[in-house]
């Protein structure tokens, strides 16, 4: 295979207890044991198992009861066949195993479906990059992904890539803003902030480093690059997103719980959002070849910001994403990721919640909604960003 040699890991984590390591392998055992039950085994190609896990670099979650997982067990099921029938074969199938095993297993375990040959001809992602350098085989073909080396050149991972790094990162911080609208905040909502606050820290530093073609599978080497990379056109904010760098490096490979005190996270988010902002400009000033002056700038401007995916294509995921009204509205030939970019600089890079008329009405047309405030806009995007982030 073309690009370098792929090689499988021995561990999970880098630092955790051999119990945490047994604890995840008996998970593999048993997500191997339960889809070829759910699944002919002549129908697998293979199991994967992709993420930090897969990659060796998982969570650590230090309690007193002992070292504990705390990232998600992202699972590929590679059939042989077609991808489609297989969805429709088994998808529903695998989404009520994976419900099943994270209650068991105390760590949320999800599935997806594929298969490898599309790879073979795929473009490069960041995704397929992270992938195919590092994973761990469960079950099948250790070769699964032979004639894919030209997704082990990170080079060629594309400037809209880094793109929707920042995109999906800012959308939750989007999310942790509505969050912080309460009056109180439980577990879980504490849990949730700061998981995605630290993981807008490591994605500002990564976008940079697939900006310049120097992204890397391993967290702990993107680090290191970051900290010996010298550019002349490096962002003027740089210093910032490498020391965000190094406290979401520390979070990812050893993470904590947090109490639920909606005052430790304000600062800290104000500071990420507004840092976000200006990569974002940033980015989206090279991608696009045009200068944005501001958020509010970058949104209303009407120039495509997909122009890669085609108009009829777009028209056909505006109807699916939108319904039938959508094919009424002028921008359904825009791809929709594009209309997500413009809704979440004008929710998120906004310092009030309360919007003018004239924003409202934009997001509006962004979204295909009625939705006239803040929280609904909100809930608006939130359907629909699962689709494109």
């Amino acid at each position: 295979m073309g690009g370098g040699i792929i090689e499988m890991n021995a561990r999970f984590t880098i630092d955790g207890s051999q119990e945490l390591e047994d604890r995840i392998e008996q998970i593999c055992d048993r997500v191997r044991a339960a889809i070829t039950e759910q699944i002919p085994r002549t129908d697998i190609a293979a199991i994967v198992l992709a993420g930090g896990y897969g990659r060796g670099e998982g969570g650590v979650l230090r309690t007193d009861s002992g070292d504990m997982p705390y990232n998600d067990l992202e699972f590929y099921v590679f059939l042989r066949g077609n991808r489609l029938l297989g969805e429709h074969r088994y998808g529903e199938r695998l989404r009520n195993l994976g419900e099943s095993l994270s209650v068991d297993g105390g760590v949320h375990v999800e599935f997806k479906l594929d298969n490898a040959k599309r790879w073979r001809h795929g473009p490069v992602s960041m995704f397929s990059y992270d992938l195919v350098s590092r994973h761990r085989i469960v079950l099948g073909d250790s070769l699964i992904f032979e004639g894919c080396g030209h997704h082990l050149d990170a080079s060629a991972i594309p400037l809209s890539e880094a793109t929707r790094l920042v995109f999906n990162r800012a959308s939750g911080l989007l999310l942790a803003r509505e969050l912080l609208q309460k009056a109180a905040l439980g577990g879980d909502d504490a849990d949730f902030i700061s998981r995605n606050l630290a993981k807008m820290q490591l994605a500002l530093g990564d976008a940079v480093l697939t900006v310049f073609g120097k992204y890397h599978w391993s967290a702990m080497e993107r680090h290191r690059r970051l900290a010996t990379l010298h550019r002349e056109d490096l962002p003027p904010w740089f210093a910032e997103i490498n020391a965000c760098h190094a406290s979401g490096l520390m979070f990812k490979l050893h993470p904590r719980r947090f109490p639920g005190d909606a005052d430790e996270f304000d600062d800290e988010h104000r500071r990420l959002t507004n840092l976000a902002m200006q990569l974002w400009l940033w980015l989206e000033d090279r991608r696009l070849q045009k200068r944005f002056l501001s958020a509010s700038d970058y949104a209303l401007n009407d120039i495509d910001k997909c122009p890669e995916v085609s108009a009829w294509r777009n028209y056909l995921l505006s109807f699916r994403t939108f319904g039938p009204g959508a094919l009424l509205n002028p921008i359904s030939f825009r791809y929709p990721r594009g209309r997500l970019f413009n809704a979440l600089a004008l929710l998120l890079w906004n310092a009030e919640t309360v919007l003018p008329p004239r924003i409202v009405r934009r997001l509006q047309r962004e979204l295909q909604t009625d939705a006239s405030d803040w929280a609904t806009l909100v809930s608006a995007f939130k359907r629909i960003w699962p689709r494109y982030g």
